[in-house]
């Protein structure tokens, strides 16, 4: 028994040496020259970060409240001045790259988060609410129900052409969905953005949350004129609606739970699907662009918005897209486009950060538009006014 104990030891010991040993060797395989120059690195890299964090974090604060100070005075209807923004661009870091350690394991490659493609809000559609969407027969059909649901809300060829022209490139489908319009041999979705105007997933899910029942007394009056199998499939898809209508209130009215909704739930993929069904697609789409001039007209803004200043709001959201819209010419070739946007989203937005100003992302705006509206894709939507 003492002999076993004692062989059991020593063969313990002996387990323990080679592990040491291996740890040992493991640690002896970085030269202490790697180590040396990687500790040197990361000073030089530290000394030039610091102090641009510092700065940046300076500058992005006083940004936001710039903001907030706007805010406030267009609630107390005080007018704007160039005082009310920071006129200096971002700070621009150029020291050197965070070096790598040469110690450290060599780590995975990031997981990237698969963005759902048409094919999967179908499914979840189907899945989910029971809701399968009436597809067009052709784009041009889809095109000509965008056009009458655009001028049932007022809105003009020019300003519905002139989004469709600068969101697709002037050839998108109504199924087109970002980082597939065109379509490029292995090409992948960059956003669950989908149609003419690029409607977010979380856009379709705040647009039934908050006008679901309008989008219902559509379909019911569709169905009085139907009967047969067309009334049948059409009830059919008036109860999917309900449900998904059901489903997008679950959260609280706000951005940020519905975005949550959308981006991570099998229901709320499916619930894009609303946007390739020809009854529901353009006015659902539509309806997003004419929030954008209802938002302006509340706020007593009485010119009719341009085709570019439409895409503006789109493009950053009603209240950043208003504050661009409504300056002074005079000041839109001074004050910096990051005046609109948070740091992340700034630093994402190579047209925010190379259009530099105001007055140069517009015109930008403009020279796509103008470019896209020359494709067949856009002419097409122009003929079906």
């Amino acid at each position: 028994m003492n002999n076993r104990l004692f062989s059991l030891a020593i063969f313990c010991l002996l387990a323990t040496d080679l592990l040491l040993a291996t740890v040992a060797a493991h640690a002896q395989g970085t030269p202490a020259a790697a180590i040396a120059d990687y500790d040197a690195k990361l000073a030089e890299y530290q000394a030039a970060r610091g102090p641009y964090e510092a700065e940046a974090s300076v500058y992005w604060e006083a940004v936001s409240e710039k903001r907030r100070a706007r805010n406030a005075k267009r609630r107390d209807h005080v007018p704007i001045t160039l005082d009310d923004y920071v006129l200096t661009q971002p700070p621009v870091y150029t020291g050197p790259p965070r070096p790598v350690d040469p110690r450290a394991p060599a780590a995975p490659p990031p997981e990237r988060p698969e963005i759902p493609v048409v094919a999967d809000f179908l499914k979840n559609a189907a899945e989910h609410f029971g809701f399968v969407p009436d597809r067009p027969a052709s784009d041009l059909d889809f095109k000509r129900a965008y056009a009458k649901a655009a001028l049932a809300s007022e809105l003009t060829r020019d300003q519905i052409v002139g989004v469709y022209a600068f969101e697709t490139g002037g050839n998108g489908t109504y199924d087109s969905q970002a980082g597939l319009v065109p379509y490029r041999p292995g090409a992948r979705a960059i956003s669950p953005a989908v149609g003419y105007n690029q409607l977010l997933s979380t856009n379709t899910v705040s647009l039934l949350a908050e006008d679901g029942n309008r989008y219902l007394q559509a379909l019911r009056q569709q169905a009085k004129g139907l009967s047969g199998p067309a009334k049948t499939a059409m009830e059919r898809k008036i109860e999917g609606l309900k449900r998904m209508i059901a489903y997008s209130r679950t959260v609280p009215n706000r951005w940020s739970e519905q975005d949550r909704l959308a981006k991570t739930t099998p229901g709320g993929f499916g619930i894009h699907a609303a946007v390739l069904d020809i009854d529901l697609g353009p006015i659902l789409q539509v309806q997003k662009l004419s929030n954008s001039v209802h938002f302006a007209r509340v706020k007593g803004y009485a010119p009719p918005l341009t085709a570019a200043e439409l895409e503006l709001m789109n493009l950053t959201g009603d209240g950043n897209g208003f504050d661009m819209v409504t300056m002074p010419q005079a000041l839109r070739t001074r004050v910096p486009t990051a005046n609109f946007f948070q740091r992340e989203g700034y630093e994402r937005n190579l047209v925010a950060r190379r259009t530099g100003v105001v007055a140069n992302l517009i015109a930008d705006i403009e020279t796509k538009m103008a470019r896209g509206a020359q494709s067949q894709g856009a002419r097409d939507l122009a003929s079906a006014f």
